[in-house]
């Protein structure tokens, strides 16, 4: 039947896209706004308002959340990410009603007791702990706060410690008046629904909601280059990303991008995947791609391996580059890198969840509906010179480099490409 998008007086947006060939039903609550939004008090309390809405309501608690979306067989999540925080809930079709109340609920009546903060800062603690622990999730920050440096989206999501700790109901309470607006929020619902039963969960639990005020804080970030690392004596492996600014989500040469990233570490059959781990051995882990936001992006690759290997898959990295920049891919091998992302794209959004959740990002990113087929057609289009123009742009950039692993007596510099 197709996605439809309706705009309620209040400044919600509702997107509906019905499934009659599944039996669930997945309801995401997308908020217009991320880390990146915060100003320098504010920073981490997108993250931390994400856990707190599930602490409890006015006429829920946290357990009897729990309870009801366990009793439904439901699923509910939350994230947060530099430029937008959702909210979303999986249920069968015969549990539409109550799970919309329940997301309703916590995102219209959040209680943020001060005992709640308090435990819940304690929570995000140990999530500090669990980013340290995890060198490639240490990695992608320290690569973000080299390339943008200057900027919130260089900032890492949870913020810090310290601005944890300062945190109190009021900080809370303004930062949710300010940022939960229905201007921000995109209601997105795919699955076993009619256009109809949605618009009246809609505007039964949604549309009564006062306007309020956007407020934007969207400055676009610089670019920077250089090298930063960090020693971690008990790291097995030491871990690498190299990279350059690259196309924003919303820039037609994303798809070209993407692409360009299959061909060189996309897959199983790409080029580093193939020349660096399977021919020689070196690594077990090795991937590129694109990561995009709203006015910017990154073309990074990302390799782990021993500390006397570091400069050898640095130069053999090196090489792939360089061959992208100066030689034109193959039509089979292109063609190869299209199916790839083709594929990978289709099956991702056989599910509600998806589905759901694809139409959300699309509205953030590009406020309307973008279809597969379209998407489909845009691989399709890109060529072997706009690959090779787009190696090229990027690829003559200075470079940044981001490891982390024992490095102690360890020599680094950045490849330059040429």
């Amino acid at each position: 039947m197709g996605a439809t998008r309706h705009v309620f007086e209040n400044g919600l947006t509702l997107l509906v896209e019905p499934l009659a060939q599944v039996r669930s039903v997945a309801i995401g609550v997308f908020v217009r706004r991320g880390s990146r939004h915060e100003n320098d008090s504010e920073r981490g309390l997108a993250h931390f308002i994400e856990h707190l809405v599930f602490k409890g309501t006015a006429s829920r608690s946290a357990e009897q959340i729990a309870i009801d979306v366990d009793a439904m067989g439901g699923h509910m999540d939350a994230f947060t990410s530099k430029e937008y925080a959702a909210f979303h809930l999986r249920v069968l079709d015969s549990h539409v009603n109550r799970s919309a109340e329940i997301l309703s609920d916590i995102l219209v009546n959040p209680r943020f007791d001060r005992s709640d903060l308090a435990k819940e800062k304690t929570v995000i603690l140990e999530e500090f702990a669990m980013v340290d622990d995890t060198p490639d999730d240490i990695l992608g920050e320290m690569f973000a706060s080299q390339l943008w440096p200057d900027h919130p989206i260089g900032r890492p999501i949870l913020g810090t410690r310290k601005a944890l700790r300062s945190f109190n109901p009021d900080h809370v309470r303004r930062f949710f008046k300010k940022v939960y607006v229905p201007s921000n929020l995109v209601l997105s619902i795919a699955g076993r629904i009619t256009e109809r039963r949605a618009v009246e969960l809609a505007t039964r639990l949604f549309g009564a909601i006062p306007q309020g005020r956007a407020h934007t804080r969207n400055t676009r970030p610089t670019p920077h280059h250089g090298l930063t690392r960090r020693h971690k004596e008990r790291l097995a492996q030491t871990h690498l990303c190299l990279g350059a600014p690259g196309p924003a989500s919303t820039h037609k040469d994303r798809f070209t991008a993407h692409v360009l990233g299959t061909v060189l570490g996309g897959g199983v059959s790409s080029r580093l995947f193939q020349n660096v781990r399977e021919k020689r051995g070196l690594v077990y882990s090795i991937s590129a791609g694109l990561s995009g936001f709203m006015d910017t992006g990154s073309l990074s690759i990302y390799a782990a391996t021993s500390k006397d290997r570091v400069d050898t898959v640095l130069s053999l990295i090196n090489d792939e580059v360089k061959r992208l920049v100066d030689e034109r891919v193959p039509n089979d091998e292109l063609q190869r890198a299209k199916d790839n992302l083709k594929g990978g794209l289709v099956l991702s959004l056989e599910g509600s969840g998806s589905r759901m959740g694809a139409l959300a990002r699309n509205e953030i990113y590009f406020r309307r509906t973008v279809s597969p087929d379209e998407t489909l057609k845009s691989i399709d289009a890109v060529t072997t010179d706009d690959v090779s123009k787009l190696a090229q742009k990027v690829f003559s950039q200075k470079l940044t480099l981001a490891v982390i692993g024992n490095l102690k007596g360890t020599k680094l510099r950045i490849p330059s490409i040429g």
